[in-house]
């Protein structure tokens, strides 16, 4: 079977796509598979370069806007190319924060209150007092923590706000949940060992996520009354949102041992730093395992 990964793209976390893809071709079985790397530049280039190198099967290393919104994903159903990860509604639902929230909302899922805002002029100081400081900022369709903040003043919000519009058309203001974030990766309709984020900032910041020391992340074992509810919500996160194949499921647990979803990442980071296989190492799985567990789940769901 001749693979492509697929890296790159032209979103804001192209370069942490990249190093995603890196990170897979150095892990990938080449005994198992033929594999090529496909680095996306421009659009057009999941249509060409897919289709020149005429692979049987896509394995999605891009992040963020195009890659990771359900449009891919949308052009290699319509090339009739199988793809990792999650399909284009889900992809589409999970990108846009507030979309999502809103469904977690519907659903009787726990996650904090916030406000969007479509345009600058749409800021309300009141209803921000309402949610009370500290919030954080950031754009809706964002990642990798691009252009977030933790507000404590509203001397601080515009400032912030405009900052979010250069990113993105859409900006969020949410009520700061203090706690302890954690993640659990989902494959298979099985949650993975949870992995604790303790980051050596005040916040799980790009620099957290993607520098060597930038933080500290480790597999942990919660009580068991908490570890059955982080599960159950994790769990029914995934199923609100339609996801499949996998994601990665990330909370805010708070001193009261109270779990709050804070979003849903479609195609988690595949770097040497990244969550999703030190959780898989957690339970003695290979990142090369991985992949194949992956590549194997996505063709059963895909068929």
């Amino acid at each position: 079977m001749k693979i492509g990964v697929i890296m790159g793209g032209i979103s804001s976390e192209r370069e942490i796509s990249l190093k995603s893809g890196e990170s897979i071709l150095e892990n990938i079985d080449t005994k198992k598979y033929d594999v090529v790397k496909i680095v996306i530049d421009k659009k057009d280039d999941i249509v060409n370069k897919v289709r020149d190198e005429k692979i049987d099967f896509a394995l999605l290393a891009l992040h963020g806007q195009f890659g990771e919104d359900g449009t891919v994903q949308s052009v290699l159903q319509s090339l009739e190319i199988p793809y990792s990860g999650c399909g284009p509604l889900s992809s589409a639902a999970c990108m846009d924060k507030d979309m999502s929230k809103n469904l977690l909302k519907a659903s009787g899922i726990r996650t904090a209150p916030w406000i969007n805002l479509r345009d600058v002029s749409e800021l309300n100081f009141d209803d921000i007092e309402k949610l009370g400081y500290p919030v954080v900022i950031k754009p809706t369709h964002g990642g990798s923590s691009v252009a977030t903040f933790i507000i404590k003043d509203r001397s601080e919000v515009l400032n912030a706000v405009e900052e979010g519009f250069k990113w993105d058309n859409e900006v969020m203001i949410e009520k700061f949940i203090k706690g302890e974030e954690i993640t659990c990766p989902i494959l298979g309709n099985e949650m993975y060992p949870i992995v604790a984020i303790k980051p050596n900032a005040e916040f799980f910041d790009y620099a957290a996520k993607y520098n060597d020391g930038g933080s500290d992340e480790f597999v942990i074992e919660l009580e068991r009354d908490l570890h059955k509810e982080v599960e159950e919500m994790a769990l029914a996160t995934y199923r609100a949102l339609k996801c499949s194949v996998y994601a990665r499921v990330d909370m805010i647990v708070t001193e009261d041992k109270v779990p709050y979803i804070l979003e849903v990442n479609t195609l988690p980071g595949m770097t040497k730093n990244s969550l999703f296989p030190k959780s898989a190492a957690g339970k003695n799985m290979t990142y090369s395992e991985l992949l194949d567990k992956i590549i194997e789940e996505s063709l059963k769901e895909k068929r």
